[in-house]
């Protein structure tokens, strides 16, 4: 019993030992590296690398990620977690399904979100295609965005 088990080396790239060492490494890189590596989540538009990315640069991006006002919307959901967050004019809408099966979304003020711009899914190239309200595809988070006026 040890914590080795659950180690290895850094996976950078797909070169020899994962590009951890040019040396022999005393802990075995695991077999995956070629493909689960550093390099390949980079040059990877749909990884969660980029997604990350993507979640960093929306709250650069936008003062009310950071700043704006929080509201829990569905607070005994077991699945949903759904809230929203106001700074001014601006309303973010964030929801994400910790399940492994799709949901219904249940949201007290849908319709309200009907017209709302999508901002971001991990779903790639798909953030526009889901209406509100709606459901939530296994492990599926958006963020939906409005500005009142």
């Amino acid at each position: 019993m040890g914590r080795d088990n659950a180690r290895t080396p850094m996976q950078w790239d797909d070169s020899a030992h994962a590009g951890f060492t040019s040396g022999t490494p005393w802990l075995a890189v695991n077999p995956n590296y070629p493909d689960i590596n550093a390099a390949a989540q980079i040059a990877d538009p749909g990884s969660v690398f980029s997604h990350y990315r993507q979640v960093i640069a929306l709250r650069h991006d936008l003062p009310v990620v950071a700043g704006g006002d929080f509201t829990m919307l569905l607070p005994d959901d077991e699945h949903v977690y759904a809230f929203t967050r106001r700074l001014d004019d601006v309303e973010l809408l964030v929801l994400a399904n910790f399940s492994d099966g799709t949901v219904a979304v249940d949201l007290p003020d849908a319709q309200a979100w009907a017209q709302a711009d999508p901002v971001l899914s991990n779903y790639p190239g798909e953030a526009g295609r889901v209406a509100m309200p709606g459901t939530l595809r296994a492990w599926e988070a958006r963020v939906h965005q409005r500005v009142r006026g």
